[in-house]
C-alpha cells in the first residue's frame, strides 16, 4: 500500500502497541525508537490537567540530543484523572483491581499529552476525553485483571479491550485519545509543523 509522503522522517518514541496501531492508521511511514527507563516524575505543584503534556515534553527532551536533521520524534503520555486522583499504570494486580473499583460507575477524564520535536522546533498539545463506566461487578473486574494485561495502561484498562466493550457506557471526546493517542490532532499538527 502506498504511504503518504511527509517532509520529516517520523519517529514514534513509544513501545505501546496501541500508539503504533493508531499512527500506522494515518498511512505515514515511521520507525519506533525507544529509550530505557525514562524519568516520568513531575512536580507535585503541577496542575493535573498539565501532567500529560509535561511528561510528553520531558520525554522529548530525552530524545532531542540524538535527533538528526529531517527527523521528527513523537512523544506522548496519558493520564487518568478521577475526582482529583491521578491513576497511572498499576504496580500489580491488586493495584489494578483497586483502580477499576474506583472507576466503576464513575466518569473520569483521560488526558493524553503529545509533543512533536525536530531540530529547532517543538509543538506540544493535549486532548481530553470524559469516560463513563457502568457499574462493574467484582467478578468482571477480576476476570479483566486476570485475562488481560492492564499493567501497562493508565487507569488499569484498555478501552479497546473486553472491559471497554462491556464496561464503558459513554465517551465524550476522542475514542483514540482514550486508546493513547489523539490521532486526529496528531495528524493536523503534523500537517502544520
Amino acid at each position: 500500500m502506498r504511504k503518504l509522503n511527509y517532509k520529516y522522517h517520523l519517529i514514534l518514541a513509544s513501545n505501546s502497541p496501541r500508539r503504533k496501531e493508531l499512527l500506522a492508521g494515518i498511512d505515514m511511514e515511521f520507525e519506533v525508537r525507544t529509550l530505557p527507563d525514562l524519568d516520568e516524575s513531575f512536580p507535585d505543584t503541577l496542575p493535573h490537567e498539565e501532567i500529560a503534556e509535561y511528561l510528553a515534553r520531558k520525554k522529548a527532551s530525552a530524545y532531542s540530543p540524538a535527533l538528526k536533521e529531517g527527523e521528527l520524534v513523537i512523544t506522548a503520555d496519558t493520564v487518568v484523572l478521577l475526582n482529583g486522583l491521578i491513576l497511572g499504570k498499576p504496580i500489580d494486580k491488586e493495584d489494578a483491581t483497586q483502580m477499576l473499583r474506583l472507576l466503576s460507575g464513575q466518569t473520569h477524564r483521560v488526558i493524553t499529552g503529545v509533543c512533536l520535536t525536530s531540530i529547532g522546533k517543538q509543538v506540544g498539545f493535549s486532548d481530553t476525553a470524559h469516560v463513563t463506566f457502568g457499574t462493574l461487578s467484582e467478578d468482571e473486574i477480576d476476570y479483566y485483571v486476570n485475562a488481560y494485561s492492564p499493567m501497562d495502561k493508565a487507569g488499569a484498562y484498555g478501552v479497546q479491550e473486553w472491559i471497554g466493550y462491556m464496561g464503558v457506557e459513554r465517551i465524550e471526546g476522542s475514542y483514540y485519545n482514550v486508546m493513547g493517542l489523539p490521532i486526529f490532532k496528531v495528524y493536523r499538527e503534523l500537517q502544520r509543523f
